[in-house]
């Protein structure tokens, strides 16, 4: 009976970790603010600091998604593209942000997030070529990750468009598509 009680563990304290987050009381946010978080750096690696290559934004659900995590600690987050959040999730800023949308589109975003979050950095520089790493989502749910020999990011087979944006302790990448489970995905059909 004893051996079983670290397996409970595993499994417990990540769902009351998620529960937690999704519990916070999170604010509401008004549709016509253009960015919550403002503009992220891209990061490059360089001898031992980093480097800061440029500025650039996220689509507005991008921002709301990342605004859900707390920027002091150690984040990666996989952020769907404009694009993928629109043909995918069938959000469009304008749309999902109307005072009749924005608690639906909220709760989606945070289910997303879930999916999207892991609880460390993940700069693509850490990755390896054609060799897949593997780790969890705040979620649970099993991401595996490598660069192809051209040095493009994947993830769970969805390749990035951006990478290695940062944010306060928040690594961020755009990725072409949404992860997320099949249970999830069915819902959204």
């Amino acid at each position: 009976m004893e051996r079983r009680k670290p397996r409970v563990l595993l499994i417990i304290i990540p769902c009351l970790c998620l529960l937690v987050l999704l519990s916070l009381n999170l604010p509401e946010i008004a549709p016509e603010e253009k960015s919550i978080n403002g503009l992220y750096r891209k990061v490059m690696a360089g001898t031992g600091r980093k480097r800061v290559a440029g500025e650039v934004s996220l689509c507005m659900l991008g921002e709301m998604m990342v605004s859900m995590l707390p920027s002091d600690l150690a984040f990666t987050v996989f952020v769907p593209s404009e694009a993928a959040f629109e043909s995918i999730l069938k959000l469009r800023a304008g749309e999902s942000l109307t005072k009749e949308k924005i608690n639906n589109t909220y709760a989606l975003l945070s289910r997303v997030m879930a999916f999207s979050a892991v609880p460390q950095h993940l700069p693509s520089s850490s990755l390896p070529f054609n060799g897949e790493i593997s780790f969890d989502s705040v979620s649970g749910f099993r991401l595996k990750a490598w660069r192809s020999l051209d040095k493009t990011l994947f993830v769970n087979n969805v390749s990035a468009e951006r990478v290695d944006l940062s944010k306060d302790e928040i690594i961020v990448h755009v990725i072409s598509g949404v992860l997320m489970d099949a249970e999830f995905e069915q819902s959204l059909e």
